[in-house]
């Protein structure tokens, strides 16, 4: 059996107000917390993050009762959270063995980088069509803080306004099929996008890539909305391959792009 994860950062956790931002017990925006939020949502947040920083490495095996007691809740919620967590596509629960982390092999996180390309063009050029100019302005709004984040060179702000920013995207394209397929996909490319942006100066490049995007949109063309996602999907993926040691695919492998 794998080594039980050291409790999170904060201390032990005696109330569901303690789950989310520290604003202090019996505050209003503490109460307003637990109100907008239920205990298995609160219990999911933070075994999500623990994931993505690495606390709970791909692999390892997730076991109710130590984790109920370093958050300070009892083991249904933390039960919750992992089917939550299985639908998301951060864990995999096994029958008989138990619930781990997921490990996602570079070579699948490839295939989705290919198919996401192919999701984000036909988005992009949808809201090319349909997107008014108060759905611009937020997604202006959302570049501006992926732009601060970048200018602290905070990688995990980022990477949350990042992926933010991809599911608004789908979101206002208004395919609910889609939103829950593309959901899915990009929770399963965290880990990999997140050690891919923290490589030295690939936040000011991505951060270019995003505001293109948004001008491209508001333009109204769907042939160059759809083309810089699709472009800015696939520079993920070659970042990724980079990480991860692999070569760049050849020039030959890459579909031709059509002029606008």
């Amino acid at each position: 059996m794998l080594k039980t994860p050291a409790p999170p950062r904060t201390p032990r956790r005696t109330s569901p107000a303690a789950m989310g931002p520290r604003p202090g017990n019996g505050t209003p925006d503490a109460i307003a917390l637990v109100q907008a939020n239920s205990l298995p949502m609160l219990v999911q947040r933070e075994l999500e993050r623990m994931i993505l920083a690495g606390e709970l490495p791909s692999g390892s095996k997730l076991n109710e009762a130590p984790l109920a007691h370093a958050l300070g809740v009892s083991r249904g919620p933390v039960r919750e959270a992992f089917r939550a967590l299985e639908e998301s596509g951060l864990v995999r629960l096994e029958k008989n063995r138990g619930v781990f982390v997921r490990e996602l092999a570079v070579e699948e996180a490839d295939e989705i980088y290919e198919l996401r390309a192919v999701l984000d063009e036909f988005v992009g050029r949808r809201l090319a069509r349909t997107l008014d100019a108060d759905g611009v302005r937020e997604l202006r709004g959302r570049v501006e803080r992926m732009e601060k984040a970048a200018a602290r060179n905070d990688v995990d702000d980022y990477v949350a306004a990042n992926l933010a920013f991809h599911v608004r995207l789908v979101e206002l394209a208004g395919n609910a099929k889609l939103l829950e397929v593309y959901r899915r996909l990009v929770n399963e490319l965290r880990l990999y996008r997140h050690a891919a942006l923290a490589q030295g100066g690939v936040l000011p490049v991505s951060t270019r890539e995003h505001r293109e995007i948004v001008d491209r949109i508001a333009d109204g063309k769907p042939a160059a909305a759809g083309r810089a996602l699709h472009d800015h999907v696939m520079g993920s993926r070659e970042r990724m391959r980079r990480t991860a040691a692999l070569p760049a695919v050849p020039a030959s492998n890459r579909p031709a792009r059509k002029p606008a």
